[in-house]
């Protein structure tokens, strides 16, 4: 195994305080419990791994391992979680430049992997668990959708090394025979195509846009801004989730009382 850092794994580090790494999983997904608001929190992350059995996932893409990796970790936090009244905190850590394109993994069904961790990802949602996406860089195309797209909240850096798009510049420029520098002027225009993460925040999508000094090397004020806005992202789902579940169960004593004089009516 030989990995680099990306920002994902900088960050994972920190936010966990370099807590041990779940053992069993490809080298390219690292997973490391920690704590929200006092409370348990699992943190997830895609980092590069320069071994990696498919060279199109090695600097930090999501590709078939990472798919189904994510499912089964996500899915497991699901199951360990179903029987008690608080749900764990699940926490993307997000810098993920692409999904791992290539022939072999169009083959093997890439998009079935990155359709079980998307989800997945809306399954702990749903469970009651607050999922929050932090974007500590790339976020994008596909890869971006299986890991952390489906968050109840999502938090970026506002940081040049930020990105949420559905491709990177270059491509997006050859498909629309422009050149980057026209691409850049046109997107800075309309939201949805912007590279720029403060217009793509116009946009509503994003629950906090941090500044933050040191991306790749988080000073204690960085950490203290990060962990403030992960402690009101959690809390806010916590409050969509109380909120969700009182709405279901008005609506089924509703539904209980309709059939119930139906059958009398009958």
């Amino acid at each position: 195994m030989s990995q680099k850092l990306n920002r994902a794994a900088i960050w994972l580090d920190k936010l966990t305080a370099n807590a041990p790494r779940m053992a069993g999983l490809c080298p390219s997904v690292q997973v490391a419990d920690g704590a929200v608001d006092g409370q348990a929190a699992r943190f997830i992350a895609v980092v590069p791994d320069e071994n990696n059995h498919y060279p199109r996932a090695k600097g930090g893409e999501v590709g078939l391992l990472e798919g189904w990796t994510l499912a089964k970790v996500v899915s497991e936090t699901i199951a360990e979680d179903a029987e008690k009244s608080e749900k764990r905190a699940i926490v993307a850590v997000i810098d993920v430049p692409s999904q791992a394109y290539g022939r072999r993994e169009e083959a093997f069904g890439i998009h079935q992997a990155l359709a079980g961790a998307a989800a997945a990802y809306a399954n702990a949602r749903l469970a009651g668990h607050p999922v929050v996406g932090l974007i500590v860089g790339k976020a994008m195309s596909g890869a971006f959708l299986a890991h952390g797209y489906q968050a109840n909240r999502l938090i970026a850096f506002n940081d040049s090394g930020v990105m949420i798009h559905a491709m990177g510049k270059e491509s997006a420029a050859r498909i629309t025979l422009r050149t980057v520098e026209a691409l850049e002027k046109l997107a800075a225009t309309i939201p949805p195509m912007a590279y720029d993460i403060s217009n793509y925040e116009t946009l509503g999508l994003l629950s906090a846009l941090l500044d933050i000094a040191s991306p790749e090397a988080p000073e204690s004020a960085d950490m203290d801004k990060v962990n403030a806005a992960l402690v009101t992202a959690v809390r806010e789902a916590r409050t969509d989730n109380t909120l969700k579940n009182r709405l279901n169960a008005k609506n089924r004593h509703s539904s209980a009382l309709v059939r119930e004089r139906m059958r009398a009516a009958w």
